[in-house]
């Protein structure tokens, strides 16, 4: 079993490029099983989570080639409507595919999907959306069964929460259906612009992404594209993130700085020097932060729940105290055990979370259980006396492409036995 050890306290400087979004990646993927001919996915990031997208697209029969950071996707031999349980467990984004393979086939079945524990799912709100342009679905037991017999209609879909998931799913399977589809509250992260931008290239009818109305005309057909997925604003936000905790200087290209907004202004809070140069960030932190004093997660534009770990790990050694809320999902602070080890200060009573900060974090054993939480003690480590090894690492690999290299080049003292 691999792990890293971390040696702390050395302080990151340089730059660096930020990779491909995975959770762009994932849905445009999906999606291109709808496109006849081939698709060229570019900037496509080498991570396990894209892996298993890949396996599940070639177990359907899709030609896939992945190499040097282009991924090519033909699904005209498409030749299976069902996912099978050790694939669609291999991640918790491949709920993804249902709208996909229902709007190709007219049928599709799967079970629930896997990935982090990190709180209920909304499942239900996939469901009764993709119902509402005409899919019959049954539950036999955990297998989710769907048809549309009469073929898929637009519809008028109200969501409950702004899910990204529910939001992508209905925007891809809407965009072959009959009619014209309107997504009220739906969400309107960057993902979201970038699946839409993919799919208007493929030559789909989608206006309004990003705003809380996506308006989809359903077209015929939809024809394989060039596309570059946008940069990954959590892995931004991570590699900010551990600078910070080091008292570094770097430099971060390939960015969006447009998408980090609500991250960038608790680094300012914190005391650091943000300075944005087009595509760029380059951030110095002081020698010790000043705690925030409430950082709140919020769907998009708010601060977003997948940076809420690392920041967490950033200020634990603060000045000051910081109130988290974590208002996304209900099981988002399986860090806090590995930072306590660590040293921290942090008291967690139910989406509440207070941390007083401490003068110092020491090296220790700690391990993962999710994939943000891999990402937070890493964080921590960098900022710690000491040596610590980090274990875990199938969920840092979901979403990090060799993050060792990277803070290696940066200065850190990080290795992967």
């Amino acid at each position: 079993m691999s792990r890293l050890v971390i040696d702390g306290l050395k302080r990151l400087h340089g730059e660096t490029e930020v990779h491909g979004s995975k959770n762009s990646t994932l849905p445009i993927l999906a999606a291109a099983l709808l496109c006849e001919g081939k698709s060229l996915i570019h900037n496509c990031p080498d991570l396990s989570d894209v892996a298993g997208s890949i396996n599940i697209l070639r177990y359907l029969g899709c030609e896939v080639e992945f190499s040097d950071k282009t991924l090519l996707c033909c699904a005209d031999d498409l030749d299976k409507n069902h996912i099978p349980d050790s694939l669609m467990r291999e991640m918790r984004s491949s709920i993804i595919f249902l709208g996909a393979l229902l709007a190709k086939t007219g049928s599709a079945s799967m079970c629930f999907p896997g990935g982090c524990d990190i709180g209920l799912r909304p499942i239900d709100l996939h469901l009764k959306a993709l119902s509402e342009l005409g899919a019959e679905i049954s539950d036999d037991h955990g297998i989710f069964r769907c048809t549309s017999p009469n073929g898929l209609h637009g519809a008028n879909i109200s969501l409950s929460f702004p899910s990204v998931g529910a939001t992508e799913n209905v925007m891809i399977c809407a965009s072959v259906a009959q009619g014209t589809t309107v997504i009220t509250n739906a969400a309107r992260e960057p993902e979201i612009c970038d699946l839409a931008d993919f799919l208007n290239s493929c030559g789909a009818n989608i206006t309004g992404a990003g705003e809380g109305t996506i308006i989809i005309d359903g077209v015929n057909r939809l024809q394989g594209t060039r596309h570059s997925v946008i940069p990954d604003r959590i892995v931004a936000s991570t590699l900010l993130a551990g600078c910070a905790a080091t008292g570094g200087k770097i430099r971060l290209d390939h960015v969006i700085p447009s998408h980090l907004g609500a991250v960038l202004s608790i680094f300012s809070e914190c005391g650091c020097d943000v300075d944005i140069r087009g595509s760029s960030i380059i951030m110095d932190a002081p020698e010790r932060l000043t705690a925030p004093k409430i950082v709140r997660t919020m769907p998009y534009p708010g601060f977003p729940t997948d940076a809420q770990a690392p920041i967490m790990a950033m200020i634990a050694k603060s000045r000051g105290t910081t109130l988290f809320v974590e208002n996304i999902f209900e099981n988002r602070y399986l860090h806090v055990n590995g930072l306590l080890r660590m040293g921290a200060n942090i008291k967690v009573e139910g989406k509440v979370a207070v941390l007083q900060g401490v003068d110092c974090l020491h090296g220790a054993d700690v391990e993962a259980r999710d994939l943000r939480g891999a990402a937070a003690l890493i964080v921590a480590a960098l900022g710690a006396e000491g040596k610590t090894t980090l274990s875990g690492l199938k969920y840092l690999d979901r979403g990090y492409e060799d993050i060792e290299s990277t803070l290696r080049s940066l200065g850190g003292d990080v290795r992967r036995i």
